[in-house]
């Protein structure tokens, strides 16, 4: 049995969305602003599939996560399917020269698991990081579009 906790965040950038929207579908460029990833491949012969690497403080986990939904400019939306367990979505909004990136990640944790640790800490210390992922990628992707301009 799997109980699921789910976590949403949300960061303002001040870089138009379709820039915003060009680095965050690149996946393989991923772990320079998430820090618990640590690789993204995408499938060549399948570019709707991706084998993903978290690493961690000693943990490891990998998982084959297939894109569900695109909408250009708008959202990106994913479950694995082998693997860790996760699904999610990051949906982006346009404030006209700013944009708006929300993430949405939802995780399974075997039972034992969740038997054995506090889900509302383990919920806290997920928040926070991807809150901070997120913060991370306002910064890169700030960085990266004053370098262009």
């Amino acid at each position: 049995m799997t109980d699921w906790l789910e976590h949403s965040v949300f960061v303002e950038v001040d870089t138009p969305i379709d820039f915003v929207w060009h680095l965050w579908s690149d996946l393989e460029q991923m772990p320079r602003w998430m820090k618990w990833i640590d690789s993204v491949r995408v499938l060549e012969d399948d570019p709707d599939l991706s084998r993903w690497k978290l690493a961690s403080g000693g943990f490891e986990f990998t998982w084959l996560s297939r894109i569900l939904k695109v909408v250009p400019e708008q959202i990106i939306q994913w479950e694995s399917v082998d693997g860790l367990p996760n699904r999610g979505a990051v949906r982006f909004y346009d404030r006209h020269g700013k944009s708006i990136v929300k993430l949405t990640v939802a995780y399974g944790i075997p039972g034992i698991l969740g038997q054995v640790m506090d889900n509302l800490f383990l919920g806290r210390v997920v928040e926070s990081t991807i809150q901070a992922d997120l913060e991370r990628f306002r910064i890169y992707a700030t960085d990266a579009y004053a370098a262009e301009s």
